[in-house]
């Protein structure tokens, strides 16, 4: 499994974080129970089988929400 943060564009309210974390964690190969968000920082966690799914397609997932993704960075073990 990979883990990586997400710098999010600045969020609005709680309920968008719990929107993005949701759509994210529904997604195949996504960790639920490693991935979550911090709303204070606007920051997303996602652990992931990079196998099954790119950061990329994380990152589109959440811009299709409407959402902007400042950055990415791949956690290294």
């Amino acid at each position: 499994m990979t883990s990586a943060i997400i710098q999010l564009g600045t969020l609005d309210c709680p309920s968008c974080l719990h929107k993005i974390e949701a759509t994210i964690k529904a997604l195949k190969g996504v960790d639920q129970e490693g991935s979550r968000g911090l709303y204070n920082s606007s920051k997303l966690k996602v652990v992931f089988d990079k196998q099954m799914i790119q950061l990329e397609a994380l990152e589109q997932e959440i811009e299709k929400l409407g959402y902007d993704v400042l950055y990415s960075k791949v956690n290294r073990p």
